[in-house]
C-alpha cells in the first residue's frame, strides 16, 4: 500500500507541480495512523527526494529564473528554520489535538488557493515588477512548509503570478526549485530532530521516484488542468478531516 500511495502522489505532483507535501501530510496522518509530527517530517522528506528528482528537468529546459530563485530563498529559508521549530514546541502529547487542528485548516485553505488559481480563466495581469517583496512573502511560505509541508507549490507559484512578469514555465520551474530547497532543509531539520518513519519513508520513496519520473516526462501531453482541481478537492476534504479530528 505505501508504494502505490507514493507512486500516485509522486505521479501527481510530477504532472501538476504541486502537492508532495500537501497530500503526504494528511494521508499520512489519516491513513497510517502516524503523529502529526512524524508526518510532517516524512511528508516534507520525500518531498525533498521527488523534487530533487524532477529538478534538473526544469534546469536543463532554463525555466529557473536564479534572481528570483534567490530573493524566494533569502526569506524561504529563515522562515522554514521557524516552522521546524514551532512544530517542535508543539510536539509533546498535550498539544497534538491543536497540530493536527492548525495543520488540517493550512492544508485546507492552502488547497482552496490551488483550486481558485486553477479554475482562473488566465492569470492575473502584472503591470509592473514587485518582486522586491517576494523575501517577506518567502518568509511566510517558509514558516509554513516548516510547520504543516503544504503551500510551497500552491502559494510559491501564486506569489511568483502577482508579485513577477515571469513567463509561465518559468513560474513552474522556480517554484518547484524553491519548493526543493525548503523541504531538503525542513526535511533535514525534522530527521534531525526524529520527526520520521523510516519503514515508511522507504516505501513511498520507491515508489515515488518512479511516479515523479513518469509523470514529468507524460506532463507535455497530459492536461494537468483537471487533475489540479482533483487533488485541490481532495486536499480540502483531508484538511477537513484533520481539522475535525482535531477539535473534536
Amino acid at each position: 500500500m505505501p508504494y502505490l500511495v507514493g507512486f500516485l502522489i509522486a505521479f501527481a505532483v510530477g504532472l501538476t507541480g504541486v502537492g508532495a507535501g500537501s497530500i503526504t501530510a494528511p494521508v499520512l496522518i489519516l491513513f497510517f495512523g502516524l503523529p502529526a509530527a512524524v508526518s510532517v517530517g516524512t511528508a516534507l522528506t520525500f518531498a525533498a527526494v521527488i523534487k530533487f528528482a524532477v529538478a534538473p528537468m526544469y534546469f536543463f529546459r532554463r525555466q529557473i529564473n536564479r534572481r528570483i530563485l534567490l530573493l524566494l530563498c533569502a526569506g524561504g529559508v529563515p522562515g522554514v528554520l521557524a516552522g521546524v521549530l514551532l512544530v517542535g514546541q508543539l510536539n509533546a502529547r498535550r498539544y497534538e489535538k491543536t497540530l493536527l487542528a492548525i495543520l488540517g485548516a493550512t492544508i485546507a485553505l492552502m488547497a482552496l488557493y490551488s483550486l481558485y488559481r486553477t479554475l482562473q480563466t488566465r492569470g492575473p495581469v502584472v503591470g509592473h515588477d514587485h518582486s522586491r517583496w517576494l523575501p517577506a512573502v518567502g518568509l511566510g511560505i517558509g514558516t509554513e512548509v516548516g510547520f504543516s509541508s503544504a503551500g510551497a507549490g500552491a502559494l510559491g507559484s501564486l506569489a511568483l503570478l502577482n508579485l513577477t512578469k515571469l513567463p509561465a514555465a518559468e513560474v513552474v520551474g522556480t517554484d518547484v526549485v524553491f519548493g526543493m530547497v525548503l523541504s531538503v532543509i525542513g526535511g533535514g531539520l525534522h530527521l534531525f530532530e526524529g520527526h520520521y518513519d523510516s519503514t515508511l519513508l522507504v516505501k513511498l520513496l520507491v515508489g515515488g521516484l518512479a511516479g515523479a519520473i513518469l509523470g514529468a516526462n507524460l506532463s507535455a501531453v497530459l492536461p494537468a488542468r483537471p487533475l489540479r482541481v482533483a487533488l485541490s478537492l481532495c486536499l480540502a476534504g483531508l484538511g477537513t478531516q484533520l481539522c475535525f479530528r482535531g477539535i473534536f
